[in-house]
């Protein structure tokens, strides 16, 4: 696998003191996949909906945050819940040959798809001279 992408290393978790909101954060797992066009990354996310993700791109970090929301059904309570409610967390730390403003997302089934196109090759070209 190329250096276009790559994961930082792990970091201790903010003190509970810190958190916004209290609760467990898990690390997403991740496949990534390289073509010689693009650098596809799939993220495990299950439970989180689209309106619940956030990605954000800064100073070539890529930076993936979700939230399993709690089950809220109408006149129910809960009996036994084995499904855990949290965030998710993923760092990741791009390249210069990632096209950055052309990085595409989609969430289906639990599973986000990222593709990361490559910037494309300067093709060589003949230059005319004018006279001047």
């Amino acid at each position: 696998m190329s250096n276009s992408l790559q994961a930082k290393e792990k970091q201790e978790l903010a003190a509970s003191g810190e958190q916004i909101k209290p609760g467990p954060v898990f690390i997403p797992a991740a496949d990534i996949f390289e073509t010689d066009k693009a650098i596809v990354l799939l993220a495990d996310i299950p439970g989180v909906k689209t309106k619940d993700l956030n990605i954000d791109l800064r100073d070539n970090t890529l930076t993936l945050e979700g939230e399993i929301m709690p089950f809220e059904g109408a006149d129910e309570s809960a009996v036994l819940t084995e499904y855990n409610v949290g965030k998710y967390f993923r760092q990741f730390t791009l390249s210069e040959v990632i096209d950055q403003s052309k990085i595409d997302a989609k969430l289906t089934d639990g599973v986000l798809r990222l593709t990361l196109p490559k910037v494309g090759k300067a093709t060589p070209r003949k230059i005319a001279v004018t006279a001047g």
